[in-house]
């Protein structure tokens, strides 16, 4: 499943917010800080793929 890419928008509690960056979206998709890299930051590149996300930028 995938790869999707992702930038990293802000912070909520527990969870971050991601907006898409390979394809024209809007919409936030909310994923549990849990599950993320720890060194992530508002602004950071995100790669998705198999539900795994590793920072690419």
């Amino acid at each position: 499943m995938g790869p999707w890419y992702y930038e990293v928008v802000s912070f909520d509690g527990d969870y971050v917010n991601l907006r898409r960056t390979d394809i024209e979206s809007d919409e936030l998709n909310p994923v549990a800080l849990a599950l993320l890299p720890p060194e992530i930051e508002v602004g950071s590149k995100i790669k998705c793929e198999y539900f795994q996300y590793e920072i690419i930028g």
